[in-house]
């Protein structure tokens, strides 16, 4: 199963304080890269995998989706979502992503956020949305790049040669990696970006647009606190057809 950390009182707590969660989708400087790659959502039969407070469900149901799921491990996100970002053509839903069945066919856009780096058989996962994807259906989705992924310390390491430089571990070994965010022993799954593309490639996906995403200037000015975005990318936006 997969670790639901989320339910957890103090990372819960400590989750709910980030900007994405008090702004929504304003608060993810990533978004308008995503949105981007989106296709219009008039119609459009959608699931949200890990949901979380229902920013991105809700979003597409008001934009014109004809039908919305979203699917959170967490019973608190998921109680968030409904407070929040109740909507007649959303249907949230428990489910593990690890163990997740969804009809074949029925669906136009899978779409995730920040979600698919907990995955442990990933590939299982990408087989089952390929499967539930009507052919053009599109899969857009952001992660936390496997070179962040791979940078296991807390902070910069200062080199009297090169000045500040940002550590990377043991790339090229994959699996998971345990790291303190909001609490103790979150549990990642690190792959290399060579890994991550290919198992899209292997399911059958057509590969549209990858983004090593990074702040622009005007991110930069609004928001100076994603400078070190700038020195390695931190998260990586993929969108794919079947």
């Amino acid at each position: 199963m997969t670790q639901n950390i989320y339910d957890t009182p103090e990372f819960f707590e400590g989750y709910s304080q980030l900007p994405r969660s008090v702004e929504g989708l304003a608060g993810a400087p990533e978004w308008p890269s995503l949105r981007l790659l989106l296709p219009q959502m008039a119609g459009q039969k959608v699931v949200d995998l890990g949901c979380g407070y229902g920013w991105f469900s809700y979003w597409a149901a008001e934009q014109g989706a004809a039908s919305v799921t979203g699917l959170d491990v967490s019973q608190k996100m998921l109680e968030r979502a409904e407070t929040r970002h109740h909507h007649p053509r959303i249907t949230y839903r428990q489910a593990d992503l690890e163990h997740l069945e969804l009809e074949p066919s029925s669906l136009t856009l899978a779409y995730s956020s920040l979600t698919l780096h907990y995955i442990t058989d990933l590939a299982a996962l990408l087989r089952t949305v390929y499967q539930a994807l009507v052919p053009g259906g599109k899969l857009v989705f952001s992660i936390e790049h496997p070179i962040f992924m791979a940078s296991l310390h807390p902070d910069w390491i200062v080199d009297e040669h090169k000045g500040k430089t940002w550590p990377v571990d043991h790339y090229q070994v994959e699996g998971p990696r345990s790291t303190n965010w909001l609490s103790d022993n979150v549990i990642k799954q690190h792959r290399t970006l060579g890994t991550l593309l290919n198992l899209l490639i292997d399911t059958g996906f057509r590969l549209d647009h990858i983004n090593e995403w990074g702040p622009s200037v005007e991110d930069l000015v609004a928001r100076p606190a994603l400078a070190d975005e700038v020195h390695r990318p931190m998260m990586l936006i993929v969108a794919a057809s079947r």
